[in-house]
């Protein structure tokens, strides 16, 4: 509802000017300046994320398509400011969950809200139908700790163009578009990305992303070490 998506932004924005909790490494701010780009770990912040993410309106759903009992791999929330927000360029989430964070097989999902409306023109997710039933392995070593960069500005894990021209030529790429308090939820392994916001409104919006208890990491499939822990929980 819309008291409740106003009750999730007011916590967010807690969070945001909290001096203290910006100096954890959970807070990712923008590759060009210090506006906040990302929020890590939401639900141990914060009471009510936390209850968000248990609530049944979500988890039944999640347990369903995932066939039994799951917890959290992480959360965040993106934050794209309104002319400045910039973009994530197309990738597989499992691609890094599998080769960086251990995850064995794709039993794992992204739920996600929208804390704002969601259009064309403020940096909206973009996706290829169909292309989480092919894996894509992208090229190149991953460099050590390559995630304090790549949650700023993603260069390696990023998919060729022939890949993309492949994935899409059969199926036209769509935005996700919808109103504040919809409820979005896609395959870890759905192609995805999304533009520069150049609109004159924030957009933002809250990752949940739940795996199988028969699916727990591993050591890494594709590089040398696991990633930070706040990326891949482990409890």
């Amino acid at each position: 509802s819309s008291k409740e998506v106003k009750e999730l932004i007011q916590e967010m924005q807690i969070m945001a000017e909290d001096i203290y909790l910006r100096q954890n490494e959970e807070f990712i701010s923008e590759p060009e300046n210090n506006k906040l780009r990302t929020i890590f770990s939401q639900h141990l912040f914060s009471s009510a994320f936390e209850k968000t993410a248990k609530d049944s309106r979500i988890l039944d759903k999640v347990q369903q398509l995932l066939g039994g009992d799951v917890y959290m791999h992480h959360s965040r929330i993106n934050i794209k400011p309104a002319y400045k927000g910039k973009s994530f360029p197309w990738h597989s989430d499992f691609e890094t969950w599998h080769c960086e964070d251990g995850l064995p097989r794709c039993r794992c999902l992204t739920a996600w809200i929208m804390l704002t409306d969601n259009t064309e023109f403020n940096g909206p997710l973009y996706l290829i139908p169909e292309s989480h039933k092919k894996f894509v392995s992208c090229k190149g070593v991953t460099p050590d700790e390559n995630y304090k960069q790549s949650l700023k500005k993603q260069e390696y894990g990023v998919p060729s163009i022939n890949a993309i021209k492949e994935l899409s030529k059969d199926n036209e790429l769509i935005g996700v578009y919808g109103k504040a308090g919809t409820l979005v939820i896609h395959d870890g392994n759905m192609m995805h990305g999304s533009p520069d916001n150049i609109s004159p409104n924030d957009r933002t919006n809250a990752f949940f992303v739940y795996n199988s208890l028969d699916n727990k990491p591993e050591k890494p499939f594709g590089a040398k070490k696991n990633r930070a822990d706040f990326l891949c929980l482990k409890d």
